[in-house]
């Protein structure tokens, strides 16, 4: 177990003009599994970084003092793990026991005892595959399981989790959980938009303020109850306040893309995708578990991918004079006009140095980009890099860049990943206003509040069998 204490703390990133936490007086003893809250921007993912080592003085300016059982935490790495946000970013070996194995191998664990330990840790998680599994072969979800078992193999002292089940299914989700609340003698910090499942295994909740301090910290039932309402009201996802509805306004309108008897290795094999139709003025949610083909089969459907059988067929309403060719076809200018397009990982798809550039890069008017920055609150980031942008803010920065250029086709992988409930209705309402002038939305989602708020259509797919509903 490890004691966390924070004296005064604030970090500023360089090339920032505001501070991105400051203020922090914070004390975390032995054992504690605490969970940090508050608005996007509020410095949470920075305080995990201070607090895992990860801010060197070159990486900005610091106040005060952070202390991991009364050292700094860069002297104490081998008693901390963290599981980030974005999976891809710890993995760093071909096969996936060997990625586990890093740690232990770093720490000069004897060969004999690494295997077993490996094992244990996979077994742990779930993971669903063999040693030898490929990483590269994982789905989002799948990395994020073995990025746990790579933190938790080495039996840390201080865990720290940022977004850890954002990826996931609802399984997948309430499996990490359950592999939480199941280990002892670790302090656990985690840093979750969406808490409700886990407060029953918290034992405080901490409240940042956006631009220093801490605004509530104790229990969670008494910081729900006593600040709920506040805490809502700035973007703080707190359990019994639901997210208004914006179902269509508008029926579904003409087709805009036919997906008739898709496959793709390793994905799609036994059984072809039957018949998809994305129509007008329609959203439609592809859902399902982790690892079934939900990402392969968006970006056949944005033509980013050669399908390995079936096809993709776009009808004149989408594709013009080029209705006979499918969207893959397309040359890279009119694919970005008629189909935009949202990776699951928002890192993939930058090609400027500043937000600014990027929003306005598909010809977007300079009132169109200064819109978007506003209502997704990027506008303090519209002259930063956006590979120095936080998870969560890249994933608005992503999503503002498919809703920019108002393409007629919208194919959005994991929209709504890491935001706040504010940032996280204006996404909502974004996209509904889009679908109720005309242009269709597809969304690869775990997110059931999400769908709901959409009214959209579900496409459920499984893992041997896949199936519109």
């Amino acid at each position: 177990m490890s004691t966390v204490r924070l004296r005064g703390f604030g970090h500023r990133h360089a090339g920032r003009r505001r501070w991105a936490v400051r203020g922090v007086d914070l004390e975390i003893a032995d054992g504690e599994r605490v969970a940090l809250l508050g608005p996007s921007g509020a410095g949470k993912s920075t305080l995990l970084a201070a607090l895992a080592g990860l801010l060197p003085p070159e990486s900005g300016e610091r106040e005060g003092t952070v202390e991991i059982d009364g050292e700094e935490p860069r002297a104490v790495r081998d008693r901390i793990a963290m599981v980030f946000q974005d999976p891809q970013s710890q993995l760093v070996m071909e096969r996936a026991g060997d990625d586990v194995a890093f740690g232990l191998e770093n720490r000069g664990t004897p060969g004999e005892l690494i295997r077993p330990l490996v094992e244990d840790a996979l077994r742990r998680v779930r993971f669903p595959y063999p040693y030898e599994r490929r990483t590269h072969a994982l789905s989002g979800g799948e990395q994020q399981r073995l990025a746990l078992a790579g933190a938790l193999v080495t039996g840390p002292g201080l865990l720290l989790l940022d977004e850890p089940t954002a990826n996931l299914d609802p399984a997948g989700a309430a499996l990490v959980r359950e592999v939480l609340a199941g280990i002892d003698g670790t302090t656990q910090i985690v840093v979750e938009h969406r808490i409700a499942e886990l407060t029953s295994q918290l034992d405080r909740v901490i409240v940042l303020e956006p631009g220093g301090g801490i605004r509530a910290d104790g229990p969670p039932a008494r910081i729900f109850a006593e600040h709920g309402e506040r805490l809502a009201a700035d973007g703080v996802w707190v359990p019994g306040h639901p997210v208004p509805a914006h179902p269509p306004r508008v029926p579904a309108g003409e087709p805009l893309l036919h997906a008739r008897s898709l496959t793709h290795e390793p994905v799609f094999t036994a059984d072809a995708l039957p018949e998809v139709t994305v129509r007008a003025a329609e959203a439609m949610a592809v859902v399902g578990p982790n690892g079934v083909g939900k990402s392969t089969l968006a970006l056949m459907l944005g033509g980013l991918l050669v399908p390995g059988g079936g096809r993709v067929e776009a009808t004149g309403a989408l594709a013009g004079a080029d209705d006979a060719m499918p969207p893959h076809k397309w040359r890279a200018r009119a694919l970005a006009a008629r189909i935009g397009s949202v990776f699951q990982n928002p890192g993939h798809q930058f090609v400027t140095a500043k937000v600014r550039d990027e929003l306005a890069l598909g010809g977007a008017e300079a009132a169109r980009v200064d819109e978007l920055l506003g209502r997704l609150r990027l506008d303090a980031l519209a002259e930063a890099n956006p590979h120095t942008l936080s998870g969560g803010e890249q994933r608005r920065l992503s999503v503002a860049t498919a809703l920019a250029a108002a393409p007629r086709l919208l194919v959005l992988d994991e929209p709504t990943f890491g935001q706040d409930r504010r940032t996280w209705s204006e996404l909502v309402v974004l996209l509904a206003q889009l679908r109720d002038e005309g242009h269709g939305v597809v969304a690869v989602t775990h997110d059931p509040d999400f769908c709901a708020a959409l009214g959209a259509r579900e496409l459920r797919l499984g893992v041997r069998r896949l199936a519109a509903v």
